[in-house]
């Protein structure tokens, strides 16, 4: 039973997409998971449910969900809750459900290839002549800047994250940017967005006062990803997170220097 989607990712990544019973409903990736019966947000769970599917072991991630594997403790279920922020927490996520389910040496495999896919878009970073500066907002009301992983991979696309002070506070809260004029102040040349759970609207960041003195508003630098591959802890955020960030990077900096 998976409550967040990258741990259903990875167990089909590890061949092991048979053995879920249940995931969240905000689990997109891969599209053949949808087929499984959804049984939780990020937030609350169909407890019922769950306890109808039966599962072995159900899997969880970070405190946001302490209060359901709580529950489920109580009824006697067993919990794996995960906790990863960075991204070798997810490469370690990735080895320890390998091993969970029998699919270490899977496992192993995968992360090999995950660290070479990282290694690769490292060394593009390097190259770069230019390192755009870049704010990333999880969360408009209030603004929210992005946690570790984040941040790493900003870093690793070559780029500079503007808040990367911010990225060692696992919880939202500290993330807080409590004056949106630090972000004017700041001036990033890239703005990327991805709003947990709800659609960017344009015009709300283009109304905030002294924004478009921004250079990556005034030059078309802002772009939304798509949460599914940047906020899950997970595969997603390690091959098809790194290349849109890349691409976005690339389009920056080609730009730039025209």
């Amino acid at each position: 039973m998976c409550l967040t989607e990258e741990t259903a990712e990875t167990l089909y990544a590890l061949g092991a997409g048979d053995l879920v019973v249940g995931i969240s409903g905000f689990t997109v990736r891969p599209p053949e998971a949808r087929k499984k019966p959804k049984v939780s947000t990020l937030l609350d769970a169909n407890i019922e449910r769950i306890l109808a599917l039966q599962p072995d072991v159900v899997l969880a991630w970070s405190d946001l969900q302490a209060n359901i594997c709580a529950e489920l403790i109580r009824q006697g279920v067993e919990v794996v809750c995960f906790n990863q922020r960075t991204v070798e927490g997810i490469l370690s996520m990735i080895l320890r459900l390998g091993a969970l389910v029998g699919r270490a040496a899977q496992a192993r495999a995968y992360v090999r290839s995950l660290r070479e896919g990282l290694h690769r878009a490292m060394q593009r970073g390097q190259q770069r002549r230019r390192r755009p500066r870049v704010y990333f907002e999880e969360w408009d009301n209030p603004l929210i800047t992005g946690i570790g992983w984040i941040s790493e991979l900003i870093r690793l696309c070559g780029a500079e994250d503007i808040f990367s002070e911010f990225s060692a506070y696992p919880d939202a809260r500290r993330r807080i940017i409590a004056e949106p004029a630090e972000v004017v102040r700041r001036a990033p040349d890239i703005i990327l967005v991805s709003w947990c759970g709800k659609r960017f609207k344009p015009e709300r960041l283009h109304s905030r006062p002294g924004w478009e003195t921004i250079p990556a508003v005034w030059s078309g630098h802002v772009y939304e990803l798509p949460s599914e591959v940047i906020l899950q802890p997970g595969p997603a955020a390690l091959t098809d997170g790194v290349q849109l960030l890349l691409q976005i990077f690339d389009r920056w900096e080609a730009q730039s220097s025209a």
